[in-house]
Parts: C-alpha cells; structure tokens; sequence
C-alpha cells in the first residue's frame, strides 16, 4: 500500500470521525433531542438498505423490487432471536443468522431469476418479496398479522453509524476489487463479458446476494430499535421507499445514495406537519428530479477525497475517483 492510498483512507476515516463527534457534541448540548436522534438511526437504516440495492441495481445492472422482502427476513430473524435471547450475544446472532438466511434466499431466488432482465426481473423479485411477506403473514411462529412487539433494543445511533460506514466501505472495496469490475463489466456490456469468458450469472448473484444480507441487516437493525415488527412494515410501499433513494442519488452513485438518504430523512422531518400530503410532496420531488435529471442528482459520479487533496496522481486517480 503506497503512501498516497494510506492517506486516502485515512482522510475518509478522519472524516467520518469528524461527523461522528459532531453528531455527539450536539447531542451532549440538547441541539439533537430525542426525535433527531430517531430521524439520524432511520437515516443510518435506510442507507444501509439502499446501499446494498444500489449494488444490485446500480452495479450489477440487475432491477430488483424485492429488497423489502429480504428486510423482513432480517426484522423477524432480530424479532424471534432477540426476544429469546435478550442479550447483547443475542442480537449479534440475530443480525448474523438473518442476513444469512436472506442471503440462501437470494442465492435459491438469483439463480433461476437472474436469468431474467428488465420488466420481468422487477416483476419476479416482486413476487419473491410478496412471498416472504404472505410467509410470514401465516406461519404460527412469526405470529401472523398481528405482529411481535416487546423486541429487547440494543440500537443507537452509534451502533447505526458505525454499521453504516462499515457497509459503505465494504461496497466500495467490492466495487473496486477484481470482483467488482466484473461486477460492473456485466453491467456495461453482458454480451462482450460473456466473451471475455466472465460467468456472468454467477457475479450477477453476487452482487444480488450481498444486497439482500445488506437488506436484512438494515430489517434487523430497524426491529431492534422500533421494537416492533409486523408484515405491513415490509409492503411493496418499502420496496419503493428504499428504491426512490438510489434512484434519486444516482443508479451507481455511493456518494448520491448517502446524499439522498441524509436529504429524504431531513425532508421528513420538516414535511412532518403536512401529514400524508408529504407522499405528495414527495412523488412530484422525484418527477421533477426524473424531468430535469433523469440520471439521479450525481449520476455516476462519486466524491473522492484522492482526487480532491492527492490530485498529484494525475490520470491514475481520476481513474479511481469513479468508484472511491
């Protein structure tokens, strides 16, 4: 590792300490009261599941309206083992089982599925998220309808920080990996990857699979600290809240989904006094963006601190700056 790529990374690290503290004074000084706090631990949760869908969608090229399934997976998996096991270990385990048990979802769902492009890959992963939903709807141990409440919380907003940055850097290094750029070449042109003798349905579930563990993840974060959980929170409405983000910020953009999460979950916050007009408000937010910016608010483009403070790299890391 060269001299110039530790200061990169030190500089993100540097950075996202930086906001860390900040967020922390403010909370020492009652600037952020206990709904703040609320509306930064959704952020956090939203950004996580749309991160991971931006891999599938922005990445890998590959239109999913599922993720809201593989969320449930992760809120029920938190919900049942928590509650039995209502300690710290217990939760750790939670969040492991359930982004596991998302991911051999995914893995028995990509294969066949994947297969399929545009129209009828949304309307299939639809489908595979409507099951998991009806699933749960009407097995015994999930508790129907009804729900499971009392879930023991071991979420804050530093354990959602700290999940959140990991998740970005994990993204990102894929992306960058050699993985990635099969990824990503999939993305650009199947046909020339496949004569290139990449297996393209193979890294096409990949990126599938770790979205999905993300999802769940991001579920089992969210039941822990709503400690609450029941089918209607993981409708197609949820599916389409996390994707409004992605497409917002740019479909391949990392830097666009963390803007756009941070900007949706202030815009909430402020629109809260209209009630459900702010749907509303919402839905011409993203027609107007879709008219003037069809590509998202950043499109592809990605923020690099390398490119920023190290430009005397010259070439070499404008190269980089697309996927820092």
């Amino acid at each position: 590792m060269d001299k110039t790529h530790i200061k990169y990374t030190l500089s993100w690290a540097t950075l996202a300490l930086m906001i860390f503290i900040l967020i922390f004074v403010m909370t020492i000084f009652n600037i952020i009261g206990p709904y703040g706090m609320t509306t930064i631990v959704l952020i956090g949760i939203n950004l996580i599941a749309a991160v991971g869908l931006n891999l599938v969608i922005g990445m890998s090229g590959q239109f999913s309206l599922g993720h809201a399934g593989f969320m449930a997976i992760g809120a029920y998996a938190t919900a049942l083992i928590a509650t039995a096991i209502p300690t710290v270990f217990g939760f750790v385990i939670s969040l492991l089982i359930g982004a596991t048990l998302s991911g051999i979802v995914a893995l028995i769902v990509g294969i066949p599925t994947l297969r399929l492009r545009g129209d009828y890959l949304a309307i299939a992963t639809l489908g595979v998220a409507e099951i998991i939903r009806i699933l749960i709807m009407n097995l015994k141990i999930t508790r129907g309808p009804a729900g499971i409440f009392a879930i023991p919380s071991f979420v804050n907003w530093q354990v959602v920080f700290g999940l959140s940055v990991l998740t970005i850097i994990v993204v990102v290094n894929l992306v960058r990996s050699t993985t990635g750029r099969a990824i990503i070449a999939v993305r650009d042109n199947e046909i020339a990857a496949e004569s290139l003798g990449i297996n393209t349905t193979k890294y096409k579930v990949i990126a599938f699979v770790i979205g999905a563990m993300l999802a769940a993840l991001a579920g089992g974060l969210r039941a822990s600290f709503i400690q609450s959980v029941s089918p209607q929170d993981y409708s197609f409405m949820q599916s389409i809240t996390i994707l409004i983000i992605v497409v917002l910020g740019g479909i391949g953009s990392i830097s666009g989904t963390v803007i756009t999460a941070v900007a949706l979950g202030i815009l909430d916050v402020v629109l809260q006094s209209f009630g459900s007009l702010r749907m509303v408000i919402y839905a011409l937010i993203l027609i107007i963006v879709m008219l003037f910016r069809p590509q998202g608010l950043l499109g592809t483009f990605e923020f690099s601190l390398k490119t920023m403070l190290f430009s005397s790299g010259g070439d070499n890391d404008k190269d980089h700056s697309k996927n820092a």
